[in-house]
């Protein structure tokens, strides 16, 4: 598979995504909350979720646009 697809990279991607709420989710469970630090994975996680959006509308075009 080519390192260029973007069908990869949107999966690359959404396991970050899921990586990060599952970090997230284990710093607040363990009681550890350092809110600085939860806000930065927080902010990263959404700059996640606009590129998988970008990325999965370059892939799947909106055929009624």
């Amino acid at each position: 598979m080519n390192d260029d697809d973007p069908r990869q990279i949107l999966e690359l991607l959404k396991t970050e995504h899921r990586l990060l709420d599952e970090e997230i989710e284990g710093l607040l469970a363990a009681g550890s909350v350092d809110q600085l630090e939860i806000a930065r994975l927080k902010k990263r996680k959404l700059m996640l979720k606009d590129e998988i959006a970008q990325l999965n509308d370059k892939i799947v075009p909106d055929i009624l646009a």
